[in-house]
């Protein structure tokens, strides 16, 4: 392959995009649990919004791994590859739409802090610019998405 990257320099991205892909399916997983186990005077508004977020999560799942492949490498699949990986929590099972809501604003937001670490090292120290700014439209989606989740609760 050359597309004006080393290899080096393409498995150092793709390293950081299987966190990255482990954490949106870990993501992706939580809020469609939630949606299943909502209690909430409001349910059939919050059971449709995280319906699709989960959507959109799922998109984005299929957008990272897809960008592994890109880059030559196999993109991980297995939960346990998914599970070594990821740095979100698992929490308990909870009902609770304000939990739920804290639950998922929280993982949004550590993902957006890891792609703006990403965002950086992709275009500085690896020579990607096109890398960068694909982990920059992520972060977008994500800003948009914790700020919708932060509006069930404010």
């Amino acid at each position: 392959m050359n597309i004006g990257i080393t290899e080096d320099n393409r498995k150092a991205i793709s390293d950081k995009l299987q966190q990255l892909l482990a954490d949106e399916f870990v993501l992706h997983t939580k809020t469609r649990n939630y949606h299943w186990n909502l209690v909430a005077a409001n349910f059939t508004e919050l059971h449709s919004f995280y319906e699709k977020q989960y959507d959109e999560l799922a998109d984005i799942v299929d957008e990272v791994a897809e960008r592994i492949r890109m880059y030559g490498f196999i993109s991980n699949g297995r939960l346990s590859d998914f599970q070594k990986l990821t740095q979100l929590p698992e929490q308990d099972y909870t009902t609770d739409a304000r939990e739920q809501l804290s639950n998922l604003i929280n993982d949004h937001e550590a993902i957006i802090r890891y792609l703006r670490e990403c965002i950086e090292e992709f275009e500085d120290k690896h020579g990607d610019a096109g890398a960068a700014d694909f982990v920059t439209g992520l972060a977008e989606q994500h800003l948009k998405m914790s700020w919708m989740l932060r509006s069930h609760v404010e």
